[in-house]
Parts: C-alpha cells; structure tokens; sequence
C-alpha cells in the first residue's frame, strides 16, 4: 500500500467550495482509477490554510503513471486545481508500523 499525500494551501474564502470539489472529485474521477484504496482530507489546525489530501494507493505505479499519465488526472485537477492557492507538495509513503 501506498499513501499519496498532498500538501495544498487553499485561501481561507474557498475552504467550502474546496472541501466540496474533492468530495466531487473523487466521486465522479478518482473512485474509478486502477489501483485506488481510499482516501483522506484534513485540515491544519496550526495552518488552518493547508490541507493533506491523503490518497491511498495499490501501488506506486497506480498513481505515477496510471492515473498522472492517464486521462483521468485533467478531469481530477479540472475540478479541484483552481482553489489552488500555491503548487501542492506532493509525497509517497508507505507503511512500517501501525497499531
């Protein structure tokens, strides 16, 4: 398993409008990708501005090439990008403990 997790700073006036395009667009885009597990959305206490999206994954190569290389990745960022305050940092993890 593979944990995507994306950074994204989001002005303070589109938090709902936010919120609600990522429920849409895992709904209408992401939900059909290869290799998807699940996700998570929360929101900075500390930096009440900031977001981790956290995207679960099969593989690595579910979210690097068949979902960023293919065509469901513009429909993904055509409904949730433009409330974008900044470029979002993205990582991968993976899990070594848990309880």
């Amino acid at each position: 398993m593979i944990h995507e997790i994306a950074f994204i700073d989001v002005a303070p006036e589109n938090h709902a409008a936010f919120e609600a395009a990522v429920q849409r667009a895992v709904a209408e885009v992401l939900s059909s990708a290869e290799g998807f597990a699940g996700f998570t959305l929360t929101k900075g206490v500390e930096q009440e501005h900031t977001y981790a999206l956290l995207i679960r994954w099969e593989t690595l190569e579910d979210h690097t090439v068949g979902f960023r290389e293919g065509e469901l990745f513009p429909k993904w960022r055509a409904i949730i990008g433009e409330y974008f305050a900044a470029p979002p940092r993205v990582d991968h993890w993976t899990d070594l403990f848990s309880h």
